[in-house]
């Protein structure tokens, strides 16, 4: 073996090492998202700076007292970080660690979708007002924990039990995680765009401020027409049908399992005014 072919070879030895290393903090970085792990993260981002700015300036006693915190930091994170270690050796143990999906979820995520268009149904031909946000990929831990906890199973009767009117959970927001329902009566950020018709609630106002902010799929049904509305990437699908509805959303959740469907009829906020 000639020497050039040694260095390719070894140069793409250590190409595969980076990107393996970069896939599983990116693996670890998916199962903390979303939890107050992250907020943990930030914490030790923190103490990493003021360590080398102490280090850098001199501040001995700071620099010591850092270096106490880096010392102990490792067993200390693994008693802050057990439910989520826990979690990610669990995934490794069912072998979905370095999976994207398997059979069972593309299962739960079908039920997910098919309940939560059967309560949104009810409830729009009802005129129970509703508002649920479904996390993707930006974590909604912030919110969730401005509501009740409730981490419950999913299903079309839960969801419209709590939107039943003068019922301690009804005023809020509900939001979905995973296959849960994560928390109720949560307080959602309101868009300040100045664009939105003057004929929207606050619940379309908070539907449209939470998918400004995350990639968060946001169902409104109007208390006082009925309509049923979709909001994401800061955009608002109103007055959809429930055949709609039930398309759009499974294109946006099932996009994996089943090839693309004719894009549904939508209609912009800045367009058709309707309730």
């Amino acid at each position: 073996m000639s020497l050039e072919d040694f260095n390719l070879l070894k140069l793409l030895a250590n190409t595969i090492d980076i990107l393996l290393v970069w896939y599983v903090i990116y693996r670890l970085i998916m199962v903390v998202r979303g939890t107050k792990a992250v907020q943990l993260l930030k914490g030790i981002f923190v103490i990493l700076i003021v360590t080398v700015i102490s280090d850098r300036f001199q501040l001995q006693t700071l620099n010591w007292m850092m270096e106490q915190v880096l010392l102990w930091g490792f067993l200390a994170v693994i008693i802050i970080f057990q439910p989520e270690l826990r979690r990610a050796l669990e995934q490794l143990g069912r072998g979905r660690f370095f999976s994207r999906t398997t059979n069972q979820e593309d299962q739960e995520l079908e039920k997910m979708v098919e309940s939560i268009v059967k309560a949104t149904d009810y409830m729009a031909k009802r005129r129970i007002g509703a508002l649920i946000s479904i996390e993707r990929e930006t974590g909604m831990g912030d919110y969730i924990e401005t509501g009740i906890p409730l981490q419950a199973k999913i299903s079309s009767e839960l969801l419209i039990n709590i939107f039943i009117p003068n019922t301690p959970l009804h005023d809020g927001a509900v939001v979905l995680q995973k296959n849960q329902v994560a928390a109720a009566a949560c307080y959602l950020p309101l868009s300040e765009s100045p664009f939105i018709s003057k004929e929207l609630g606050t619940r379309h106002r908070a539907a449209l401020g939470i998918s400004e902010v995350t990639d968060s799929l946001t169902i409104v049904v109007s208390e006082e027409t009925g309509a049923i509305s979709l909001t994401k990437n800061g955009e608002l699908h109103r007055d959809l049908k429930i055949d709609a509805f039930r398309e759009l959303l499974s294109k946006e959740m099932l996009s994996q399992l089943k090839p693309k469907q004719a894009s549904s009829t939508r209609w912009n906020w800045r367009g058709k005014k309707n309730g």
